[in-house]
């Protein structure tokens, strides 16, 4: 057995899955460190596998000992957990609006921070940590009319996303330990964006104040939806400064070339399934590692499931099968043919009526 993104012998592991021979025999069981801190990034276009392999993740730190999974689920993938006989919670989040700063809440609402309604906007969220108390300052403000309305207008724009709460997602619950699915696939991606940017804020900030004795993971599903908007810089943060306090963070993509080149870079973790657009290959070549001694895109593998694994904390790669789910598979594409029996049914019913 090979443990990846480690050296010591020691310490929790999952099983990831097995090698993958040149004839496609079955190899070596490979499992994946999770005692330690690490920055994750699960690549493949549509169908190759990815947000499967992000699942297998999941199942594994549900097993682990001392960790706190969180997955943030913009697809309802992983809400089948809801009903699967494992300990994880599906809910629908809500935030405080206290846990964006006065700058990301100028962001979310596509605000300039030094005019108009955003200065106004960034003043009320330096004076009010709820979003009512946020929309009575502005609405008592000495600004122009014009400005209090504009104002006005974009905080009931967040108000209607319905993701604002005077509590919002308490801390022990994000870091509890059982798996916790906040499902956002009903949301848009500001309102989206603004739950994670809220989470990796709150996990990181638990663990500098030492709020909790369990190693955070958050898990991000289609994570190039939340690269440019709210969610930038604290995913930036937990990237670049998270392995300290000991908060891992696992992307999972589609489209690695819209992901920034920061988060690549600081990757220690790479699984990668087949891509085929050229700016994707691109994007991971421009960081190829001096250890992969041939050509990263004729190293990718063809077969769905299929996956070429860099651990940049050993300095190896690996050619993986990931192994089957034990839990419900929610990320798979509807399929006609599965319907037949169901369409057929109906239009016998609607010939019957006539």
């Amino acid at each position: 057995m090979v443990v990846i993104g480690r050296e010591a012998a020691t310490g929790a592991t999952t099983r990831l899955g097995h090698y993958r021979a040149r004839d496609g025999s079955r190899g070596a069981a490979v499992d994946l460190d999770v005692d330690r801190p690490h920055v994750g990034l699960i690549v493949g276009k549509r169908g190759s596998g990815k947000t499967y392999t992000l699942g297998v993740l999941a199942e594994g730190l549900l097993a682990a000992e001392g960790v706190a999974p969180v997955v943030v689920d913009p697809m309802g993938a992983f809400t089948p957990l809801a009903t699967a006989d494992v300990s994880a919670t599906v809910i629908d989040p809500s935030v405080c609006a206290g846990a964006l700063d006065p700058r990301q809440w100028c962001t979310v609402l596509g605000l300039d921070p030094e005019r108009g309604a955003g200065a106004l906007v960034w003043r009320a969220a330096s004076e009010r940590a709820a979003l009512d108390g946020m929309r009575s300052w502005v609405a008592d403000a000495d600004a122009a009319a014009s400005t209090v309305r504009a104002a006005s207008n974009h905080l009931a724009l967040a108000a209607s996303w319905g993701v604002f709460e005077p509590s919002g997602i308490e801390t022990e619950t994000l870091c509890s330990d059982c798996l916790t699915v906040l499902d956002v696939s009903g949301l848009d991606s500001r309102p989206a964006g603004a739950v994670l940017a809220a989470v990796a804020t709150a996990l990181y900030d638990a663990r500098m104040a030492e709020q909790t004795n369990r190693l955070p993971w958050l898990l991000v599903d289609e994570a190039h939806a939340f690269t440019d908007g709210v969610a930038r810089r604290p995913l930036r943060r937990l990237v670049t400064r998270g392995r300290q306090p000991g908060v891992s963070c696992v992307l999972a993509t589609q489209r690695p070339s819209a992901v920034p080149a920061t988060t690549v870079s600081q990757t220690d973790l790479l699984v990668a399934h087949r891509l085929t657009s050229t700016a994707d290959i691109e994007a991971l070549q421009a960081t190829q590692p001096t250890y992969l001694d041939s050509d990263f895109a004729a190293r990718l593998p063809e077969t769905s499931g299929d996956a070429l694994v860099v651990d940049d904390g050993t300095e190896s790669v690996h050619h993986v099968t990931v192994r089957e789910r034990r839990t419900p598979h929610g990320g798979e594409t509807p399929r006609a043919s599965d319907l037949g029996a169901n369409r057929e049914s109906d239009c016998s019913a609607v010939g019957s009526e006539k």
